[in-house]
């Protein structure tokens, strides 16, 4: 498997949407998109009023190259292990986990049993 990451803890908490008659969102407060034949999907910062699911992000502190193998695999494969749901957002030099707000102790947890760092 992957060299340890270390990893951090993103501040804001997020919602992710399904836009099925959109090909772009009628704003620009998003953090990621992703267009797929049934529709789009956003990733965005919750606003106060944001009913639904809210999750919370863990990104990895150090860059790597496109071409290092199983770096997202050494993230979600022990959360999915622990029946954990994430939704990832890939960038050029990291991955954005996503975690269930409510699971982000225990996610937390269980990267940090897996030899991954997380900035307190």
């Amino acid at each position: 498997m992957t060299a340890r990451q270390r990893l951090r803890i993103v501040p804001s908490q997020f919602v992710v949407e399904h836009l099925p008659n959109s090909t772009f969102p009628e704003d620009d407060d998003w953090i990621a998109l992703v267009r797929a034949p049934e529709g789009l999907t956003a990733v965005r910062e919750a606003p106060g009023w944001a009913e639904g699911e809210r999750w919370k992000g863990i990104y990895g502190d150090s860059a790597h190259g496109l071409d290092q193998p199983g770096m997202l695999a050494a993230l979600v494969g022990p959360l999915a292990d622990a029946a954990i749901p994430v939704f990832v957002a890939s960038t050029y030099h990291a991955d954005l986990v996503l975690v269930p707000d409510h699971r982000l102790e225990e996610a937390s947890t269980v990267l940090r049993a897996a030899g991954h760092r997380i900035a307190d």
